[in-house]
């Protein structure tokens, strides 16, 4: 498995996002465009990099990065289901948020709904909602709430993980770190107490690793800008520990 970092956030450079001992770094001067137009440009960088390793591991500012691994796993021509871990739906458009933040969006976008231009940019072809699996989501903001009832997501907690029986495909497994509840998981943006112990988490994601069908995976990260980065740092790692091969259940 290659380790990937992505040190941007929305666009932006996050150069004080320290990934261990990364294979390779997608540092694509993205120019000066919107901010999707941005992540667009970051994210077809990172999809170059995915296509090329046959089983990535990403470390990523932000959860848009989703586009450009999807990506490039579908230039590999694979059809992969995503299992998205998250405190927080992600599931916003531009006629449901209420602040305007693209990091609410992506997997709105990823499943074609709401503005394109990242996921265009990186060059992906949208899922349909019944291949992604929102995971661990608390944290619904209103409208939001509403359009995960009304899709045809699968919605999981993350205890419900092992009783679930994934598709015969390959697997994309994201975890925005705030899935897992912010005693254990510091220095988030968006702290939502109430969720998974960092040991819970780690144990579905071994799980989905078993399966012997993990294609792909990344982790949206912590802010390194906020105390408690360094406890939040080695906690992300176990996470990333738990994906890899030889893992037990």
């Amino acid at each position: 498995m290659g380790t990937i970092a992505v040190p941007w956030y929305i666009g932006d450079p996050l150069p004080s996002l320290v990934v261990p001992a990364p294979d390779a770094v997608v540092d694509a001067a993205p120019g000066d465009g919107s901010p999707t137009q941005r992540m667009g440009v970051i994210y077809r960088r990172l999809a170059d990099v995915v296509a090329a390793d046959p089983q990535p591991v990403v470390w990523a500012g932000d959860c848009l990065a989703i586009c450009g691994v999807l990506a490039g796993m579908q230039r590999r021509g694979l059809d992969p289901v995503l299992v998205f871990f998250d405190a927080h739906g992600d599931f916003h458009t531009w006629e449901t948020s209420q602040s305007g933040y693209l990091g609410g969006m992506p997997l709105a976008m990823a499943v074609g709904r709401g503005e394109q231009t990242v996921v265009a940019g990186a060059g992906m072809a949208p899922l349909t909602e019944r291949d992604a699996v929102l995971v661990g989501a608390r944290d619904l903001d209103p409208g939001e709430d509403d359009a995960v009832a009304g899709s045809d997501l699968t919605v999981l907690a993350v205890d419900e993980v092992r009783g679930w029986e994934p598709p015969d495909r390959p697997l994309y497994v994201h975890v925005d770190v705030d899935v897992v509840d912010p005693a254990e998981m510091p220095a988030i943006n968006y702290p939502a107490p109430g969720g998974p112990t960092l040991a819970a988490t780690a144990d579905a994601l071994r799980h989905l690793a078993a399966t012997g069908r993990l294609a792909a995976a990344s982790f949206s990260c912590w802010n390194p800008a906020l105390p408690g980065a360094d406890q939040a740092a080695h906690a992300t790692a176990a996470l990333a520990a738990a994906v890899q091969p030889g893992g037990t259940t």
